[in-house]
């Protein structure tokens, strides 16, 4: 009985977390923000391009009417040429959990990269990877000679697990993947899910918001549209001008190294269009398949909901309550 209560008592002690995710385009961001005026929260966004300045329209990216007085942290905080990844992620969102938790707020982490979420939900530890700087500049070569997908295919037959995580595309991680691997002798993949089975030092609640593929896709597709007629090619001109270039992080992001491609004479615009559909629908799928993989998760299919907010806000407030997070 004793050690019960003092598990209730370790759960109790341990601060709230509220996590909102879901794939591209599912609406994610509207619901964050009635969310937050429910829970009296404040938004930390996890996601990989709308923390860089001058990105807007092709992260779509919040906008400070829609924010409707919530604090948002992580959006717009680097510039384009600023690396950011998955340690400097977790690293500038625990500085801003201890700012909304010393001001009495409750924080919510809304966005859809998977990584990064899982890195400050369960504190994974980056700090015992080793590096190999001669052994990465050999790997960068042999992606600029080869192309990605050659890269991608020697770290499917090390590590076909990160293969099917990391897209051929984000060669940055493939380099990572293949390094950890070269000094450790381990499969990244491996030492990720040693990682992800670590309690939380957190009491959370994990909402997934999701959708019919039909109806994500459709979503997704005439988004791109309204990027496309609010000024993508434009922003991305802009970025050109600014110094920005391909090998650029944020240059890799979706809508953006395919716009780049249409500059530089790669493709039509048409074709630009259709690619960014085409990997962006990839990419929500993708999403999804890391969501299912993950513990401790409630979903929140909108068909079940009758695509009505305000019913998806009354069950997550139910769950919140439950949780003793409100």
């Amino acid at each position: 009985m004793k050690k019960l209560e003092d598990m209730k008592q370790v759960l109790q002690m341990k601060k709230p977390l509220i996590i909102l995710t879901g794939p591209t385009a599912v609406g994610k961001t509207e619901l964050s923000i009635e969310l937050a005026k429910a829970a009296g929260g404040s938004v930390i966004s996890a996601d990989s391009m709308q923390v860089y300045r001058h990105m807007d329209v092709g992260s779509a990216k919040i906008k400070p009417e829609e924010m409707q007085g919530i604090p948002h942290y992580l959006i717009d905080a680097l510039e384009p040429w600023e690396e950011f990844h998955v340690a400097r992620f977790q690293e500038m969102a625990k500085g801003a959990l201890g700012e909304i938790y010393d001001r009495g707020r409750i924080p919510i982490v809304a966005g859809g990269t998977g990584f990064y979420i899982q890195a400050l939900l369960y504190d994974i530890d980056f700090t015992e990877e080793a590096q190999d700087t001669a052994y990465r500049k050999e790997l960068e070569d042999v992606a600029r000679e080869n192309g990605a997908e050659y890269l991608h295919e020697k770290l499917r037959q090390v590590d076909e697990a990160s293969a099917r995580e990391i897209h051929a595309n984000n060669v940055k991680r493939v380099i990572r993947a293949l390094e950890f691997y070269h000094l450790t002798g381990r499969r990244i993949s491996e030492h990720n899910e040693a990682q992800r089975q670590k309690e939380s030092p957190y009491r959370f609640c994990y909402f997934v918001l999701s959708d019919d593929r039909e109806r994500l896709y459709e979503r997704i597709n005439r988004r791109v549209d309204v990027m496309i007629a609010s000024g993508l090619v434009e922003e991305v001109q802009s970025l050109k001008r600014m110094g920005c270039t391909r090998d650029m992080v944020s240059m890799q992001g979706l809508g953006y190294k395919e716009i780049l491609d249409y500059l530089e004479g790669r493709h039509s615009l048409e074709e630009a269009i259709y690619l960014i559909k085409r990997d962006t629908r990839h990419f929500a799928k993708r999403q999804l398949t890391w969501f299912r993989r993950e513990r401790e998760v409630l979903w929140l299919n909108k068909p079940d909901f009758d695509y009505d907010n305000r019913k998806i806000l009354e069950y997550m407030e139910q769950k919140l309550t439950e949780k003793k997070l409100l």
